[in-house]
């Protein structure tokens, strides 16, 4: 379900819940006025204005209209009002709920994330939770940046889906929480693979391991892995490191065969007068374990 059906989704559910609402008051109540003449009759009158509490479905009305209309600004402190005139009730919390949908429509998406927090904080069991979290981590995932630049938003927004996926295996979020943990981790890991390769470009070779290192060992599942095993076995050979590039050949090879990266690295080894070897005493034999396990299981 896109993002956009989901949002007419939440509109609907929440006109769903005005049953038997009031019609919106075109006015407030007229000022309550009191006081006494000071110095006979041109003394001067004090006056109190007090101004009732809107009834909650008036401002829930109200908040769906700009909903409707596309003002989210206005649609958020709409359903803002809700928190602060009927606090510790469950119109409080559908405020906050749909005061986190505004903020993400229109879109600022730091203060959607901080409304999702709020909200899970306080309404953790709530059927709506997760949605919430699903709407956190859209929140940060629409804001992730090219791999040149700095992928916090990419690491946040899987922190959230990894979230929600865990503690609500059964909503009907998680199919496409998953689809953006994968497009997020390959993200990473395609930043971790420029820097390495800038390492190894001016041969400070354990830095550029430690970057493909770290692609193997948590985002093994991506796109990059193949690259990473060529460039371990080209950063260890570089080094004279030769049972760790002999061994990151051979995982490569029994993992992907018909990879042109293994052709690469077979070819790259062969012209040092090595073959591709995987020795079991290598922080890579275990790396290798792993991830043949988890590509069995998606075959």
């Amino acid at each position: 379900m896109s993002v956009f059906a989901r949002s007419i989704k939440v509109l609907a559910l929440a006109s769903a819940l005005l049953i038997g609402a009031a019609p919106a008051r075109a006015d407030l109540m007229d000022s309550i006025t009191s006081g006494f003449g000071l110095f006979g009759s041109g003394g001067t009158k004090y006056q109190t204005e007090v101004t009732p509490d809107i009834p909650a479905e008036d401002l829930y009305n109200a908040g769906l209209a700009r909903l409707k209309a596309k003002d989210y600004e206005g649609a958020a402190k709409k359903f803002g009002e809700l928190e602060k005139q009927y606090p510790s009730s469950d119109w409080s919390r559908k405020g906050l709920l749909m005061t986190t949908f505004a903020q993400y429509e229109h879109p600022k998406y730091d203060d959607a994330v901080q409304s999702a927090m709020r909200y899970i904080g306080l309404y953790p069991n709530s059927a709506d939770t997760p949605y919430v979290y699903y709407l956190a981590g859209m929140s940060f995932y629409n804001q992730v940046p090219d791999v040149m630049r700095d992928q916090q938003s990419a690491e946040k927004a899987l922190e959230v889906f990894t979230q929600l996926v865990q503690k609500f295996p059964k909503s009907e979020y998680v199919n496409d929480a998953k689809y953006k943990m994968q497009v997020t981790r390959d993200q990473l890991a395609a930043k971790e693979m420029n820097v390495g390769r800038f390492y190894l470009l001016r041969k400070n070779y354990p830095a550029a391991i430690n970057r493909f290192h770290d692609v193997l060992g948590k985002y093994q599942m991506t796109r990059h892995t193949e690259e990473a095993l060529y460039r371990l076995t080209e950063a260890y050979l570089a080094m004279g490191v030769t049972n760790e590039a002999q061994t990151a050949a051979a995982i490569l090879g029994h993992n992907y065969p018909d990879s042109q990266w293994y052709k690469d690295a077979h070819a790259l080894l062969k012209s040092d007068g090595l073959e591709p070897h995987e020795y079991t005493d290598s922080w890579l034999s275990k790396i290798g374990k792993s991830l043949h396990a988890n590509l069995a299981v998606l075959q």
